[in-house]
């Protein structure tokens, strides 16, 4: 991404209702996933951008420290002073780690992004995973959502979740639970990508208070549903939880 858009992200991501949404679903698929895991070593979250994932973790997750990765320096830098926590700049595609270093790996709308290409992430995830680690995949969906938004922050690709669901087991992970999510909220995203200008205003923003809330309301009676063992069939984003064989 753009500088500004990083000083966008670090200023309203501990505010805004979609980052808060993210970071509580993958909280819950990756501590759930930890505790049947017998891997050990550190969770790192690879492309931690201004490091408000790393901070909604802590330093530690089910008894595994917590570290980051980012590829740009002063976003790295911002993510380390609001986390404590290490932060190493580097690329996904070329991770400054050791084989089977990690018990978990995060990727939050990483594999998307123009700089990134996902079979490399996929084998780098794999090769730095220990066997039985866990990645969590979050992902945008569908490829003709694509719009003015995804080319200001540089995001090249769109998945579904059958084409996320290949790619994982085609470099070696096991998929064990996946679902789109954002569902309620899809038909306002959709509205709001036909009309959107080309100099349209970025999403990542503040909202109005009471938006805020409406919008925080739906994306948690997802969560409820999803904790309950309900898969949305459709959405505005996807996740995934995958093991890594062998």
């Amino acid at each position: 991404m753009e500088r500004t858009e990083y000083e966008r992200m670090h200023a309203v991501e501990d505010r805004m209702w979609w980052y808060r949404g993210l970071r509580l679903l993958v909280a819950d698929f990756l501590v759930a996933a930890l505790h049947r895991s017998a891997a050990s070593g550190a969770v790192l979250d690879a492309g931690c951008g201004t490091g408000g994932m790393l901070a909604r973790l802590g330093s530690d997750v089910h008894g595994h420290a917590t570290i980051g990765l980012e590829y740009d320096t002063a976003a790295a830098a911002l993510a380390a002073a609001k986390t404590g926590r290490p932060v190493a700049v580097g690329s996904v595609t070329e991770m400054p780690l050791g084989d089977g270093r990690l018990a978990g790996y995060l990727s939050l709308d990483v594999l998307c992004h123009t700089g990134v290409e996902p079979d490399l992430a996929l084998d780098e995830a794999r090769r730095c995973l220990a066997p039985g680690g866990i990645a969590v995949f979050n992902l945008p969906a569908y490829s003709w959502m694509l719009s003015a938004h995804d080319r200001r922050v540089h995001n090249a690709r769109r998945f579904t979740l059958g084409q996320a669901r290949r790619l994982l087991a085609n470099h070696g992970f096991h998929v064990l639970s996946s679902t789109y999510w954002n569902m309620l909220l899809f038909p306002l995203m959709l509205l709001h990508r036909l009309i959107e200008r080309e100099d349209a205003e970025s999403d990542v923003r503040d909202f109005p208070a009471w938006q805020d809330r409406l919008f925080s309301a739906a994306l948690a009676m997802e969560r409820w549903a999803i904790r309950a063992g309900l898969r949305l069939p459709f959405g505005g984003s996807l996740i995934l939880m995958a093991e890594r064989h062998g």
